[in-house]
């Protein structure tokens, strides 16, 4: 404990959340009593199972609106992307349906890599730009789409940035053109309602331990009328979840998926004023009380957990670790091989390099506490002066 606040203080929610003791309750039973394979629905262990993964897939459904044999339960968000884009391609080459994919250059390494990889294999991707803010423009999308165009690809908020996508516009502008649309919505799952109709969304990524679920546990909608997406499995052998991914099922992970997404629905307004009240506060105070801030990502449009902030002259990896052992916060670079490598988003929004390389990510979850900020507030504030002041 640090005054009368207890650490460390974790504001990495991005990265993972704590699983909510609710639903670790909910999972229990499903390690130790209720353990029958799903597919073993001929006996009452297996029709337990069974019946738990059918209530999660209705929990999920119902917070997206859409349909319980549209929800494809997978390994997370990672899986998803890449049964979704790769299962889309697929299916299309082989039915000679085009080779053309659209995403962004902001996108999550599930989505630009598959699409990299698919590029060997002969498809086309366009990764489109995005403005300062990290915002890709409609106009762009529509511009790009062409006769072979097959997919369109785009977050529905930056993990990085928080910045959020013009969703419903890209949606409509993909039926305009009968075209699929895919978005991963980890980040906005919890803080943004998400309604697959409403939005045209063909194929949605969402994962459990963005929302206090378990991780290893995610699921990708799929579309199966008005129109029918068509995929090609990544994983053969049981053809468990109508053929689309194979694999005895993850009943425990999969019952605390559905309880983490009922709470997240059903909390999102309580969720988003809390968070956004604890992101206003450190924002404000640290653009007052320290020169040379730099906010990341879109102003307005933005998740309310999210806060990206450039700090000149502080080298970020400096910064993280001298606020060691009390708070825990994210570089926003990752480091490969001993190089510090800037992050693609950053580069994608600006050309200063001291932004880059300055960028810390705070993440806010709905436990953190007014006190928690305030702290942590006070000691970045403190922090990044000393850091200056040793630079001179």
């Amino acid at each position: 404990m640090t005054s009368d606040v207890d650490t460390p203080i974790y504001l990495d929610h991005h990265a993972t959340t704590p699983v909510d003791e609710k639903v670790v309750e909910e999972m229990t039973p499903y390690f130790t009593e209720s353990y029958g394979n799903p597919a073993s629905e001929d006996h009452i262990f297996g029709a337990k199972a069974k019946q738990a993964v059918n209530q999660a897939r209705e929990r999920v459904s119902e917070a997206i609106n859409c349909r319980e044999e549209e929800i494809i339960f997978t390994s997370g968000a990672t899986e998803s992307d890449n049964l979704a884009i790769r299962g889309a391609a697929d299916y299309a080459a082989d039915n000679d349906k085009g080779s053309h994919i659209i995403t962004a250059v902001t996108e999550h390494e599930a989505v630009l890599e598959v699409c990299e990889d698919l590029e060997t294999d002969g498809f086309d991707v366009t990764y489109l730009p995005v403005d300062e803010n990290g915002k890709v423009d409609p106009a762009d999308i529509q511009d790009a789409i062409r006769d072979e165009t097959i997919l369109i690809s785009i977050m529905a908020a930056n993990n990085e940035i928080g910045t959020i996508a013009p969703i419903k516009e890209i949606g409509e502008i993909a039926k305009e053109n009968e075209v699929f649309f895919h978005t991963d919505a980890v980040q906005a799952l919890g803080y943004l309602p998400i309604d697959v109709e409403e939005m045209g969304i063909d194929l949605m990524s969402i994962s459990a331990h963005k929302i206090y679920g378990p991780k290893g546990v995610g699921a990708l909608y799929v579309r199966r009328r008005n129109p029918k997406v068509k995929l090609n499995p990544l994983l053969h052998g049981g053809g468990h979840e109508r053929g689309w991914r194979s694999g005895t099922l993850n009943v425990p992970a999969i019952v605390g998926f559905g309880k983490a997404v009922q709470m997240a629905d059903q909390n999102l307004e309580e969720r988003s004023q809390h968070v956004d009240e604890l992101t206003s506060y450190m924002w404000d105070r640290l653009n007052d009380e320290l020169d040379d801030v730099v906010l990341n990502g879109h102003p307005e449009d933005r998740i309310p957990n999210n806060l990206n902030i450039s700090f000149t002259g502080v080298e970020n990896k400096a910064l993280v670790k001298n606020l060691q052992p009390d708070i825990a916060v994210s570089a926003g670079s990752a480091c490969t091989t001993g190089t510090v490598e800037a992050s693609h988003v950053l580069q994608s929004i600006t050309d200063n390099e001291d932004v880059w390389h300055n960028a810390i990510r705070f993440g806010f979850g709905k436990d953190n506490t007014q006190k928690e900020v305030e702290y942590a507030t006070e000691e970045v504030i403190k922090i990044v002066n000393r850091l200056r002041n040793l630079n001179f």
